[in-house]
């Protein structure tokens, strides 16, 4: 099985899920910038609320890349809403890729909420999250 995990993080809190998880897998983290060069059957993406919705590299990475994800994994961060699942879902319907309904979520620091998030307990839950999704 072909596995990628690929992110989008402003404050360094969804790299640090991106990261956890691309070890647990065995893969390298890396962010939106870098297009799959092929076929993937699991793509772990990361991303952030911000502003109430994702950053537009992930709607372009999906839209560039959809011929080359097979299941689409959703992990994300935030300081207050619960996730970027139900973006993440509109964004993958629109371009055709199959999402996978577990997703991953922690609560990410943003000044002075949720100081020192992701933790080592988030960071072991999002690695356990990635090697059951593959199970």
């Amino acid at each position: 099985m072909t596995v990628a995990v690929r992110y989008f993080s402003r404050s360094g809190n969804t790299k640090k899920l991106a990261e956890a998880i691309a070890a647990a897998l065995g893969v390298p983290a890396e962010t939106v910038d870098y297009p799959l060069t092929e076929r993937v059957d699991a793509l772990f993406l990361g991303s952030a609320v911000y502003a109430a919705g994702v950053d537009e590299s992930i709607k372009t990475f999906l839209r560039e890349n959809r011929e080359r994800i097979g299941t689409l994994y959703n992990f994300s961060t935030a300081a207050l809403l619960p996730s970027t699942y139900k973006q993440v879902a509109k964004l993958a319907a629109e371009n055709g890729i199959t999402l996978s309904d577990r997703e991953f979520h922690c609560r990410g620091a943003f000044a002075m909420l949720h100081r020192g998030h992701p933790d080592a307990q988030d960071l072991e839950a999002a690695a356990a999250y990635a090697r059951s999704a593959l199970r």
